[in-house]
Formats: structure tokens, C-alpha cells, sequence
């Protein structure tokens, strides 16, 4: 079994499973730039040494996906051999370049790029920066998981002699998609995609837990993931990926260092 080294970038929300008990779908890249899709991952039941970071090297023994799973990136870590390598690469007085080497050696120009590649090489894994983002867009969801997973999660515990988290995860009761358009003469100018980034699930429930109403805590999301991470002076890039069931899109991350200064003259 093939020893890999990764960069995590992303990592996504816990969802159900009734296979896995509960999925993280963990991305990152390797020191050529190649994307790398690791699960299923029960982060949660991780020990804490073994419980990675965003933009921080590990070492895991995984296997490529065989099967049902026929995305060119994906591969089933064995939890027990990971190794985290050295601390989370760090954006020093906002130098997000030590970072940049790696996450955009293999920028794609958009989403129609990606899309080409998944139909030609069952490409699931990208990096791009659009050319605008115009919204994020908030609807209600489901305010808990689905009957059904909770029997199946209390008979696999049942039989599973590791210690599990007690309880799933919390279900966030919204959804939240980019608009955004692409800077290519394929795209229609108006892209919507779900947003499955863990960071945006746990900021929700940590303003929830700080007092705010729940209509509250999704604006203050918001505030943040549009107002800041797609503001004026970012350079922001989505991570995205596919859902293996429907082969859709949805965005996993973003990279949003400070953009470049402007020039103060036309240079052409």
C-alpha cells in the first residue's frame, strides 16, 4: 500500500453514513500539486495527535478507491498509519505564497474547465479563482438528520467495539450557496454551488452556542464567508469537488489570500 504525502486543504462537513457511520471528506494536495481526495475519514474518533489541520503536512498508507468510486483522486487512507509531519504552514504578515506553491501549482481557469476535465478523465478535484462572486444565498434546510440514520448508527455502534463519538454531528439547518461567475467565454455568468466546507458549518454553531438565534448565527456566516473572504482586497479561489452519487459540484473551500496590489498605470 503506497505511502502518501498531502497538504490538507479542505476538509468537509460530517454528513451520515450508514457504510461509515459518519464521512469527512478530507482533500489536499501533494508537493507536485496533485489533488488528493482521503475516505472515508471519521475525523471526530481521531486521536488528537492524529487530528490534522488545514495547510499542514501528513504521511497515511491509502490505497486508490476501487469500485463504485472511480474519481481519479480518490483513495482510502488507513487511519492507523497517519502521521502528522510538522505544524500548519503559516501566512506570516499575510504571505500566503508558502501556501500558494503547492495549492495553486494546478489552478484550473474555471468551472467549464473542470468540468471538460471530468468528462475526459473523471477529474472530481479543483482549485480556480472566479471572476466574481456575487451572493451567498441562504435557505432552510432540515433542522436534523434523517430518521434512518439514526437506526442504522445505533445498530452499527451496537457491534462496534471502538470508541465512537457519543453523539453525530450537529445538523446545521441551512443551506449555503456561492453565485459566481467565471472568467471564460463558456460560462453563463451565473454559477450557484453548495458550500460543504467544515469551517463554515462550525462557525455556525459556534455563533448558536454564543448566543445568536439561529437566523442570526446564518448571517454572521455570512458576514464572514462573503463579506470577508470574498471582499474587494482577497484574491479568493473556491476549492470544489464532485459528490460521488450525482457527480455534481459543490464547493469544499477557499483560498483567499490579500489580493495583488493594483498597477497606478496602464502598462500596456
Amino acid at each position: 500500500m503506497p505511502l502518501l504525502k498531502v497538504l490538507i486543504t479542505v476538509k468537509t462537513y460530517p454528513i451520515p453514513s450508514a457504510k461509515y457511520d459518519e464521512l469527512v471528506c478530507t482533500a489536499g494536495v501533494t508537493e507536485s500539486g496533485d489533488f488528493i481526495r482521503l475516505y472515508p475519514v471519521n475525523f471526530r474518533d481521531l486521536p488528537y495527535s492524529q487530528q490534522y489541520k488545514k495547510y499542514q503536512w501528513i504521511e497515511v498508507e491509502a490505497e486508490k478507491h476501487r469500485g463504485r468510486d472511480a474519481r481519479k483522486e480518490s483513495y482510502r487512507p488507513r487511519d492507523e498509519t497517519l502521521r502528522l509531519l510538522r505544524e500548519p504552514i503559516p501566512t506570516k504578515h499575510g504571505d500566503w505564497s508558502a501556501r500558494a506553491k503547492f495549492v495553486l501549482a494546478k489552478r484550473s481557469r474555471s468551472m467549464e474547465d473542470l468540468k471538460e476535465k471530468q468528462k475526459r478523465d473523471r477529474t472530481s478535484l479543483g482549485i480556480f479563482r472566479p471572476r466574481e462572486i456575487i451572493d451567498l444565498e441562504i435557505s432552510p434546510d432540515d433542522p436534523d438528520w434523517k430518521p434512518s440514520f439514526y437506526a442504522a448508527l445505533k445498530q452499527q455502534r451496537l457491534w462496534d467495539d471502538r470508541t465512537r463519538s457519543k453523539q453525530p454531528p450537529r445538523k446545521v439547518p441551512w443551506k449555503f450557496r456561492y453565485r459566481f461567475s467565471c472568467d471564460d467565454p463558456r460560462c453563463n455568468g451565473d454559477h450557484r454551488m453548495m458550500i460543504e466546507d467544515w469551517e463554515l458549518g462550525a462557525l455556525y454553531w459556534r455563533c448558536v452556542d454564543n448566543g445568536a438565534a439561529p437566523d442570526e448565527a446564518a448571517a454572521q456566516v455570512k458576514q464572514k464567508f462573503f463579506d470577508q473572504i470574498c471582499a474587494p482586497d482577497r484574491d479568493t479561489h473556491l476549492y470544489v469537488g464532485t459528490v460521488l452519487a450525482h457527480g455534481t459540484w459543490v464547493v469544499v473551500g477557499t483560498f483567499w489570500p490579500k489580493a495583488p496590489p493594483a498597477p497606478l498605470f496602464d502598462q500596456r
